[in-house]
């Protein structure tokens, strides 16, 4: 059990709060700079903490953890860049937004958002654990397979109104999640024969290429050639406070995002990566201003910041429950957990109540932190706009260079970034956007994973049909999955029936 006094004790200690600062801005710095990441971010700071207290200890790298989700969306909103591949989602509309010179409304609401989705997730930790991991645990390869399947279903959407160029680029990026060897008959695949390809294609170095490389380009045109790719700064005095009431009046929102952010977060390999697709995704298909989306509108930053920041509390409901991390964070979370001497399992909430519930208490903290030091960045973080064009192109690509490097110190990586990010430059060129194929990158190792492994595992019953297509689980995915696409049909012969119609 737990003793609330002693959890208030700890959270109250000045030093445990100072360090909870230090380690949320370490957190929204890895965030912020592409190809940095929260997974690497706690990786640097857990030596440091080898001699702290074991709660102390998860304070700082859940501070991480957590700063790192909003930070991500910094870059992503600004320069069209995610500093995560969970912040994908928000250059959809954020970029736009800020090109409107919104820049400061759209870090507010992306501020907002990630608080509440942080809020949200731990909530779940708080009071839904046991349950929650109980349920999404009987999620298994097939519906591993499936839900990637559903938010491909997303395509429409990013495709500007020409399905099959969508399609087109989604399949590039599939094509390139294909590189390296088999997941599960590790045979080699498109590899040219070069042990640096074995691995398969780095998906954030891919993301940077992809998205990083053609924006600083963009930046590069000279003056007249067409509309300027760099958002304008425009002060706006007050703009939270107004911006926290339209996130209220669209609460709806983040409560929605919050549930597909805290579901997904729970099933193992799943993640913010795939959560932020289909929160996009259904948002819109529920909202009354679905045709606005992708033209800078609230509840298209909402959406992808309350999920991936939700994800942060699922993902450590079976990493604390089970022992089971449900993303890449997580499972260094789960390291750091072990090397500070606690099991995790259910046991953990009863004879290790008091530090447990102390580091999920302190996640509420760490989000409060994060809004205090948000609100004071967002002012920085929107001025850049004002540094002279030229000097940022050198910036974007100087990060872009070290962010991919940093991952696992490899050339191979910086060159995968550059080939991503002139085969980016040609896609917007010939309008095709990167969107599409990013999401083909990032969801093809696992819907392939997924895939393969319920071919192995069905080789064992009855019928390989039944067993994709009979379980509860399986079928209310694949259920969403033909509605989401008989949405987007219909969304897209039925305008273009319309006109037939009139003009006869």
């Amino acid at each position: 059990m737990f003793d609330p006094l002693t959890i208030l004790a700890n959270l109250s200690d000045p030093i445990t709060l100072l360090l909870m600062a230090l380690s949320a801005s370490f957190g929204i710095i890895m965030g912020a700079v592409p190809g940095l990441s929260g997974t690497l971010g706690i990786a640097l700071l857990l030596p440091f903490t080898f001699g702290l207290e074991p709660a102390t200890a998860l304070l700082m790298l859940g501070s991480v953890y957590c700063g790192s989700e909003y930070g991500g969306s910094i870059p992503a909103i600004l320069i069209n860049t995610p500093g995560t591949a969970a912040a994908l989602c928000t250059t959809f509309d954020g970029y736009p937004m800020a090109m409107r010179g919104e820049a400061q409304k759209a870090l507010y609401t992306a501020l907002i958002a990630s608080i509440f989705g942080g809020m949200f997730g731990v909530c779940a930790l708080l009071f839904l654990s046991e349950p929650l991991a109980r349920v999404c645990m009987k999620f298994g390869a097939p519906e591993q397979f499936w839900l990637c399947v559903f938010a491909l279903t997303i395509i429409a959407s990013l495709s500007s109104g020409n399905v099959l160029k969508g399609v087109i680029g989604a399949l590039l990026g599939l094509l390139l999640a294909c590189v390296g060897m088999d997941p599960v008959t590790a045979q080699p695949r498109f590899t040219f024969n070069t042990m640096e390809l074995m691995a398969g294609i780095n998906v954030v170095p891919g993301l940077i290429g992809l998205f990083a490389i053609p924006q600083a380009f963009l930046l590069l045109r000279p003056a007249g050639a067409g509309e300027s790719p760099m958002a304008p700064y425009v002060s706006a005095p007050g703009v939270i406070w107004k911006t926290a009431v339209q996130f209220i009046r669209r609460i709806w929102v983040a409560l929605l995002s919050g549930v597909i952010g805290v579901i997904v977060g729970i099933m193992p390999g799943a993640g913010g990566n795939i959560a932020t697709f289909v929160a996009y995704n259904e948002t819109k298909r529920l909202s009354k201003n679905r045709d606005k989306f992708g033209t800078g509108i609230m509840e298209g930053i909402m959406a992808p910041e309350v999920c991936n920041n939700a994800v942060v509390g699922g993902a450590q409901i079976p990493m604390l429950t089970l022992g089971i991390p449900g993303s890449a964070p997580a499972a260094v979370m789960l390291g750091a957990l072990m090397t500070h001497g606690l099991k995790p399992g259910f046991s953990l909430f009863s004879t290790q109540g008091d530090i447990v519930y102390t580091y999920a208490v302190g996640l509420i903290v760490a989000n409060i932190l994060i809004l205090l030091l948000g609100s004071v960045f967002v002012r920085i973080f929107a001025r850049a706009l004002q540094i002279p064009q030229h000097f940022l192109v050198v910036a974007i690509l100087s990060l872009s260079v070290v962010g991919a490097y940093s991952i696992n110190n490899s050339p191979t990586d910086v060159l995968t970034m550059a080939f991503c990010g002139l085969l980016g430059f040609f896609l917007i060129k010939f309008k095709f956007g990167v969107a599409p194929m990013a999401l083909g990158l990032i969801l093809g190792g696992t819907m392939e994973e997924g895939f393969k492994l319920s071919l192995h595992l069905a080789a064992g019953e009855e019928s390989t049909w039944l067993f994709f297509f009979s379980r509860p689980q399986s079928l209310v995915l694949i259920a969403l999955t033909v509605l989401s696409l008989a949405w987007s049909f219909w969304k897209e012969l039925g305008p273009k029936k319309d006109k037939k119609e009139g003009k006869a």
